[in-house]
């Protein structure tokens, strides 16, 4: 299969917003799709990025992206990557490309001095979990909690 992992340009971001909406379905959560092209936009292409983007292209076609930051631990005292998003189109699961990507992603934290990569999934994903778990990731317990503010005074 041919297929190339290539940086996110800015006409990929209707695509990539669609797969958003695909990846929140496959997890069972809400997506509002609304104004999502101008905010990551800027987070992604700005002098100072906030977000990075790389999308899977297979026979000319968007049908993956990953995103992730870099954060700083404090309990480890140094910076990791954290894998935001990762999501490929099912027809294309269990064909090694997420093993590509976990190895780009690892050479992306070694240039940047990173401890480790992070990253979490629904516990009831379990093909992913088995992925994670085949290339060596260790499953921590924890519930992930979300706290909406509302910033519309400022």
């Amino acid at each position: 299969m041919d297929y190339s992992i290539r940086k996110c340009k800015e006409y990929d971001l209707n695509k990539v917003i669609e797969l958003c909406q695909k990846h929140a379905i496959y997890e069972q959560c809400s997506y509002d799709i609304n104004s999502k092209e101008n905010l990551l936009k800027y987070a992604l292409f700005s002098e100072k990025p906030q977000l990075y983007c790389f999308v899977i292209v297979i026979n000319e076609s968007i049908e993956g992206y990953f995103t992730y930051t870099f954060d700083f631990s404090t309990w480890d005292a140094g910076t990791y990557l954290h894998l935001d998003c990762l999501y490929l189109e099912p027809d294309y699961r269990g064909k090694k490309i997420g093993d590509k990507v976990i190895e780009l992603l690892k050479d992306i934290a070694i240039q940047n001095n990173c401890i480790n990569i992070q990253w979490q999934t629904p516990y009831f994903i379990e093909k992913a979990i088995r992925f994670y778990q085949r290339i060596g990731a260790k499953g921590k317990s924890k519930i992930r909690f979300s706290l909406e503010v509302d910033c519309s005074g400022h």
